[in-house]
């Protein structure tokens, strides 16, 4: 015998998940807020502990007297006589410059050569070759023929940074263009937009995460490849002054040229960073 109608009626109530309104809020305290919360606060200290034990572990090795290797308290001491006769500040004002320039052509002309390649069938055709039989040499092999070609100036040393900087920046915009979804180019141009629009509009914002991407690899290769480039007849940079203090075994200075150049590739990276998370906010990120 079958249930009565009000019977069925109730089960099926009680069975039913409750409103969406009786639900648990992600945004008023759920889960998602809760393990979203610490982790924030929590990076800084990661952060700080990380670099208090890696600090710890190399004081003791220098206490220990592993090949000679100087504690971080000597190499304080160094960078404050660099900095007190302005020795640091001129040498990273001058390897600061390099890299910039460098890096700044090398994006400048990267992005759209990648726009170019991946917009235009023709384009890619006749550019790609080059670019990917460049990228498999190494920047600094390219040394010996800028110096001929180039002199010992400024020039052959921009121009190695250059190279580094456009060849990680050329792929990154050449597969963001690729990489946009076609559904978004379909709907543009169902709507009337015309190439030129759906670039701007559709292609270079869904292109931007992958272009800052290539930007900041870029500007770890320039980074890279700056000690090398000082190699070339130069008189100040911290490239120069770390090959300099080679010679005479003063490991003190080569530290201090290797901790700037660390503190400022990790400053120019977080502006980076900063700006990709401004640019990108629209994109689901973890």
């Amino acid at each position: 015998m079958s249930a009565p109608p009000t019977r069925l009626k109730s089960a099926a109530h009680h069975d039913s998940p409750p409103p969406l309104d009786a639900r648990p809020d992600a945004s008023a305290g759920g889960p998602d807020r809760i393990g979203r919360g610490p982790s924030r606060l929590l990076t800084p200290l990661l952060n700080l502990t990380a670099l208090a034990a890696g600090l710890g572990i190399w004081a003791l090795l220098a206490s220990m007297g592993v090949q000679g290797l100087p504690g971080p308290v000597a190499v304080a001491d160094r960078a404050g006589e660099l900095i007190s006769d302005g020795t640091l500040a001129t040498d990273a004002a001058a390897s600061l410059r390099r890299v910039l320039t460098g890096f700044a052509l090398g994006t400048v002309v990267a992005v759209p050569v990648g726009f170019l390649m991946g917009w235009y069938p023709v384009a890619r055709g006749l550019l790609e070759p080059y670019v990917q039989f460049f990228r498999t040499i190494p920047p600094l092999a390219m040394i010996p023929l800028a110096i001929v070609l180039l002199g010992i100036g400024e020039v052959p040393k921009v121009f190695v940074i250059f190279l580094a900087a456009f060849l990680s920046a050329v792929v990154a915009s050449f597969q963001g263009v690729v990489g946009v979804d076609r559904t978004l180019i379909d709907a543009a141009r169902v709507l009337g937009a015309r190439d030129g629009t759906i670039f701007l509009k559709v292609v270079v914002p869904a292109s931007a995460p992958f272009i800052l991407v290539g930007m900041r690899i870029g500007l770890g290769s320039a980074w890279g490849t700056l000690v090398a480039a000082e190699l070339m007849a130069a008189q100040e940079g911290l490239g120069y002054r770390m090959q300099k203090a080679q010679l005479y075994y003063d490991l003190p200075t080569i530290f201090v040229g290797l901790i700037t150049i660390g503190v400022l590739g990790l400053l120019m990276d977080r502006l980076l960073l900063l700006a990709e998370r401004r640019l990108t906010h629209w994109q689901e990120t973890r």
